[in-house]
């Protein structure tokens, strides 16, 4: 199974605001819709590089 889309800046941002918030990678996952792994590596990416902005 391969990736289908990127996801876009504002839910990158959303899952950082909900995770600020203190809601679980569970609950962050249902609230979007989108698997836990790709929060997990969000939260992950944001706390080594200080941003949601992919690179190029």
């Amino acid at each position: 199974m391969g990736r289908s889309q990127q996801l876009s800046e504002f839910k990158r941002v959303t899952v950082i605001g909900c995770h600020l918030c203190n809601k679980s990678i569970c609950e962050i996952s249902l609230l979007l819709n989108i698997p836990q792994s790709t929060v997990s590596c969000i939260i992950t990416k944001w706390k080594q590089l200080g941003t949601t902005a992919t690179r190029p």
